[in-house]
């Protein structure tokens, strides 16, 4: 009876066997699909091709109840996810604002130099001025660059605690000195 049952799964497709939960249906999926998947992924994105693959078959898993058979074969099922998949990624890395330049190359102005400066502004630059240069550099990139603590960490070598303690400790010292609270002070 329970070898009927395995059988007549077996003669379903692979994707709708993923589908179903079927654990050995996904390994075979890994198996038989995998290679078709670094090939695409590799040729779209050399770089990040391991992550992209990752990303791949948790997408085939959760889409697999929508393969059609009569519509197509399972390869080119999972050509199509796996290309929309990496072209998604593609758009979202683009879209993300890349720091190009070095804070370092870029001179703090002196407080209330620019004509449209306000007297808070000035504070805040005096106080940014005031901080480490390490803590400088990942708030910059934090808030005129809007990156994400992972993407500061990969871009300046920090650690991420690291940059997430200068980060939260830069805040507060520019908050304390707005509101001219003298450190030790709460």
């Amino acid at each position: 009876m329970q070898t009927q049952l395995d059988e007549r799964r077996a003669a379903l497709p692979l994707l709708t066997r993923v589908a179903a939960g079927d654990a050995g249906a996904v390994r075979e999926c890994l198996e038989r699909f995998g290679g078709l998947v670094w090939a695409i992924a590799r040729r779209f994105e050399p770089s990040d091709a391991e992550d992209a693959v990752q990303e791949i078959f948790l997408d085939l898993w959760r889409s697999a109840g929508r393969y059609d058979p009569a519509q197509g074969s399972e390869a080119t099922f999972i050509a199509t996810i796996t290309r929309r998949r990496l072209i998604d990624r593609r758009r979202t890395r683009h879209r993300r604002p890349q720091a190009t330049e070095q804070i370092q190359d870029h001179p703090m102005e002196a407080p209330g130099t620019a004509a449209d400066t306000s007297a808070e502004a000035g504070k805040a630059a005096k106080a940014l001025g005031q901080l480490r240069p390490e803590q400088r550099q990942v708030l910059v990139l934090a808030t005129a660059h809007g990156m994400s603590h992972g993407e500061i960490a990969a871009h300046t070598g920090m650690p991420l605690g690291t940059v997430k303690a200068h980060v939260r400790r830069g805040l507060i010292q520019i908050r304390n000195a707005l509101l001219g609270v003298q450190e030790g002070q709460s």
